[in-house]
């Protein structure tokens, strides 16, 4: 665990420095800018944590009922009413004089036949009387009856407010086919009829169809002007529901992959370094064909810092463990292999070689440290501490034990104990700088915002080469936003990553200033130049597959934004993050797919965004 200045989604707490305050800043921009509206490409959207999502949140009614739109044809405003008394199982407070029925004696016998000898008029009474009679049956709970003379008044003269009534028996019955089926029908008559999108969206939801379910929800909430609270949280809910569904299934396929250089960089760089062990320097002479050989090679890879050297490291230390014949460095090459265990997402097999190797060396603290950090990722934060107390059992004076105890701390929002640990570790070696900066943004996490800054001043002083300083201290000064001082610092940050680091460039320095900018002043292009630069060092890095996919939403380059989407779902590396991509790019998927099927949409609300509160 390393640097990060706000915690990260649940089931991504393996924090490294910058990702996690990179993505709060990507995917929480809209709490920064909480009544800021974008019209993109007539759709007007919201983005929020949960992706992008097409209302305004108004309120926690729950219960609330769409309200039909303004341009909803007049003819069918009254039978609207009715028919939402009767759907939330209410009586009516009166009846329609000119369809009022007494008794089942008093309505006409219709069947395919006889209609067919009524006139227009008698056709249109029939129907109403029937259509009455069907609330009354609804009210009543008897929905079979109330099917029977829906359909009647269908026969009668097909109306898209008698199939929509049909279908909400239907719905009270768990016919979801037929729920659909009726739905469709009324829709065939008025695309933009609310009430039949939410029934057909709802029973779409019991299908399992969740992406069409979300397109009607989505249409419907468009064409309701974003004013019905149930309805957005509906979106939400179905979101979330397809994308944890879409995940599961593909971790099941999903081949074990190692993360961006960027992510593993800074993951292994949250440690301190530490000499090999004797025997596994680069003097040492080793046959490759040997398990020790193979842990000196990957030793050696893992040094190198660049993607495929972090590849062949993983291959090395997998292999070290199948020739065997380790001896005493076993217990140091399941710690290794674990390691990258746990960086591709395969968690219980980290976790049983980090337990392997306390078991074969509990002396070897850092293992302790790798199966809290393993622990915390699988919401198991007293197992976490366990381990914690477990290693400075073994060793009180290891600071690597109070850095990463201070992460689980900073993590369960835990500031004042948090700050307490990572002085300690500063106080046993000052030397490493991630517990510089990590306590900063401790103390500017618990408003001690002087001394932060005094903090990472005296880290410029004390480090002025190491670009992270720079990076962390930008961050900070964005959010406070700072803008010019922080984007003065992450061009520091950038040209102190080309010197030190040429071969293996931290990207984060690149996408905070790109975020910067687009925040300060609105500068798209440059934007993009500085993500896409990015992407041409680090393809892999997600934050910068995120970051682009934002910046061309913002702009209203839709699909453009759904390629990117689509690329940081193949990124992912947990669950957690899996879902967040999945969302993002399903509600983007979603947004194109409502513009292509209901093209009047775009020209009704191109100029709405304009006109919302702001």
């Amino acid at each position: 665990m390393a640097p990060t200045i706000a915690s990260g989604p649940a089931g991504t707490t393996v924090t490294v420095p910058g990702n996690s305050s990179l993505w709060d800043r990507i995917s929480n921009w809209a709490s920064e800018n909480k009544g800021l509206v974008y019209t993109i490409a007539g759709v007007a959207v919201v983005v929020t944590g949960a992706g992008v999502v097409y209302y305004i949140r108004k309120g926690p009614d729950e219960e609330s009922v769409p309200k039909p739109s303004k341009k909803e044809r007049r003819k069918r405003k009254q039978a609207e009413k009715e028919a939402e008394k009767g759907a939330a199982a209410e009586k009516q407070a009166e009846t329609s004089k000119t369809a009022t029925v007494e008794t089942a004696d008093e309505l006409p016998e219709i069947d395919e036949a006889s209609v067919i000898g009524l006139s227009e008029s008698q056709r249109k009474e029939y129907a109403a009387k029937l259509k009455e009679a069907g609330n009354k049956a609804y009210n009543q709970k008897d929905f079979n009856k109330a099917i029977e003379l829906y359909s009647k008044a269908i026969l009668c003269k097909p109306d898209p407010v008698y199939y929509c009534n049909r279908a909400a028996c239907h719905n009270a019955l768990s016919e979801w086919e037929k729920v659909v089926e009726d739905t469709t029908a009324a829709l065939a008559f008025d695309n933009e009829y609310i009430k039949a999108l939410n029934r057909r969206s709802n029973a779409y939801d019991h299908l399992g169809k969740y992406s069409e379910a979300l397109l009607d929800i989505t249409a419907s909430c468009i064409i309701d002007g974003f004013r019905n609270e149930q309805s957005a949280q509906a979106v939400e809910r179905l979101l979330k529901k397809f994308a944890e569904t879409k995940a599961k299934e593909i971790l099941e396929t999903k081949p074990a992959r190692l993360p961006s250089a960027t992510f593993v960089g800074n993951y292994l760089q949250s440690f301190r370094a530490k000499p090999r062990p004797a025997g596994l320097e680069d003097d040492a002479e080793l046959d490759e064909e040997t398990g020790k050989g193979q842990l000196q090679k990957g030793l050696k890879a893992m040094e190198s810092k660049i993607a495929p050297s972090y590849e062949e490291a993983a291959e090395a230390f997998e292999k070290a463990l199948t020739l065997g014949d380790l001896g005493e460095y076993e217990a140091y090459a399941h710690n290794l292999r674990g390691t990258f265990q746990c960086l591709k997402g395969k968690h219980q097999e980290a976790l049983a070689d980090l337990s392997k190797s306390i078991e074969l060396d509990p002396g070897l603290t850092q293992s302790y440290i790798k199966r809290a950090s393993m622990n915390l990722e699988l919401g198991a934060p007293d197992k976490a501490e366990e381990d914690f107390e477990a290693a400075l059992a073994k060793n009180p004076e290891d600071p690597d034990i109070y850095y990463h105890r201070a992460q689980l701390h900073f993590i369960k929002g835990e500031f004042a104990d948090a700050q307490k640990d990572y002085q300690k570790s500063i106080d046993l070696d000052p030397d490493f700088i991630f517990s510089h900066i990590q306590l900063g943004v401790t103390q500017y996490k618990l408003g001690s915002i002087a001394s932060s800054m005094a903090t990472f001043r005296r880290c410029i002083k004390n480090f002025p080469k190491i670009p992270d300083v720079y990076n962390y201290y930008g961050e900070l000064l964005l959010d406070q936003t700072k803008f010019s001082e922080a984007i003065e610092k992450f061009d520091t940050a950038i040209e102190l990553e080309k010197e030190t680091k040429p071969m293996s460039m931290n990207v984060l320095p690149l996408i905070n200033k790109s975020l910067a900018l687009f925040q300060w002043k609105q500068d798209f292009s440059e934007a993009e130049k500085l993500c896409e630069k990015a992407l041409i060092i680090d393809p892999e890095c997600d934050i910068a597959v995120a970051t682009m996919a934002q910046l061309l939403l913002q702009q209203g380059r839709v699909t453009e934004a759904l390629k990117y989407f689509e690329r940081a779902a193949e990124l992912a590396r947990t669950e957690g993050e899996l879902v967040s991509a999945i969302s993002y790019a399903e509600a983007t998927r979603t947004q194109i797919q409502v513009q292509e099927k209901y093209p009047d949409l775009a020209s009704k609300l191109s100029g709405m965004g304009g006109g919302v509160v702001r």
